[in-house]
């Protein structure tokens, strides 16, 4: 299977000097990803055929990722094909881009993989602060779309798992993430 196991892998998707996180859903039929329509990456998509999917452990990048453009040199060609990458990725896994299907809301787009690479070699353990930041930026992202009480709360756990497990990138994603809600922080407890 690569680098995308089975499953929704949490990723930072990069199109032409664009980077937003994604998941990329890996199961019997292929790979596919949904993508919300009026982002850069779905209109890049849809344009260009094109998205790569960069591994992280960085915390502090997705959350960025998420509610922020990052500059121009945070993103390094892929030599064999021209497409972006994150400069600071772990890998990357190159993959072709087609619309599947559209909706009001978003593009399902399947994917096929024209390259792949392991940069580093790091091993990490799961650390559930980083999971959490990761759960607490997926609701954030939905919670600013349409401000469910519910997703609030489902942050709101989140960030308590973030405080009690997480090192000092996981705070420090989490302290990006609050700048992004409104009121600019997360209760303590539900």
């Amino acid at each position: 299977m690569g680098l995308l196991g089975s499953g929704i892998s949490e990723v930072i998707a990069t199109t032409r000097l664009n980077a937003a996180p994604i998941g990329i859903h890996a199961r019997p039929a292929g790979l596919s990803a949904v993508l919300f329509r009026g982002s850069h990456t779905a209109e890049n998509v849809a344009k260009e055929g094109w998205l790569v999917a960069n591994v992280v452990q960085d915390p502090i990048l997705f959350v960025r990722t998420a509610f922020d453009d990052l500059p121009a040199s945070s993103f390094v060609p892929i030599p064999e094909l021209g497409w972006d990458r994150l400069s600071g990725a772990d890998g990357y896994v190159a993959c072709a881009a087609e619309v599947a299907r559209e909706t009001p809301e978003a593009l399902l787009v399947r994917l096929s993989v024209v390259g792949e690479e392991v940069l580093t070699s790091r091993c990490l353990p799961f650390n559930r602060g980083r999971c959490a930041v990761i759960e607490a930026t997926v609701h954030a992202t939905r919670f600013l779309r349409n401000r469910d009480p519910w997703l609030f709360r489902l942050i709101t756990h989140h960030a308590q798992v973030v405080r009690r497990c997480g090192g000092p990138d996981e705070l420090e994603a989490l302290r990006l993430l609050e700048q992004h809600l409104e009121g600019g922080s997360i209760p303590e407890s539900e």
